[in-house]
């Protein structure tokens, strides 16, 4: 049976090597100091969002990272939806789902009016899970500028 909890600070060391493979298959530039650095604020500062963990019979099985702002277009305060990693070997028995419907179930919680998410066009099986549970495409580009 899975179970998903909210992250503490110790947790951080047995995330980072998921992230780490999450990064990889993504593409995403990984830099270890840097994911320690924001993990910790993240944990630290419940204002910031949560860090949730996925564990299948005492085993941790993947991870969550909820991020929350705030949209006047989507009626406030929002969140999303920026990581979600379910190790291989868990994968297919409905793992991905209890994680997205427990962040959905904390949305509410507080008071979250949209939670979003980006998949990448490449990876079908997350896109056709996010369709299943409700998620829309907006046909909308993410653009992003660094600061």
């Amino acid at each position: 049976m899975a179970s998903l909890r909210i992250a503490a600070l110790a947790d951080i060391p047995q995330v980072l090597p998921m992230m780490r493979e999450f990064y990889a298959f993504e593409g995403i530039p990984y830099d270890e100091s840097r994911a320690i650095r924001l993990l910790t604020q993240l944990v630290s500062d419940a204002s910031c969002g949560r860090l949730t963990l996925v564990e299948q019979e005492g085993e941790l099985a993947g991870y969550l990272i909820l991020g929350f702002g705030f949209s006047v277009e989507f009626g406030g305060r929002d969140a999303l939806l920026d990581e979600l990693f379910i190790r291989p070997e868990f994968r297919g028995q409905g793992l991905g789902s209890s994680a997205i419907e427990s962040a959905l179930s904390l949305c509410k919680e507080e008071g979250i009016q949209a939670l979003h998410l980006e998949a990448d066009h490449f990876n079908e099986r997350a896109h056709d899970l996010y369709l299943r549970l409700g998620f829309k495409d907006h046909k909308r580009h993410l653009m992003t500028k660094w600061l």
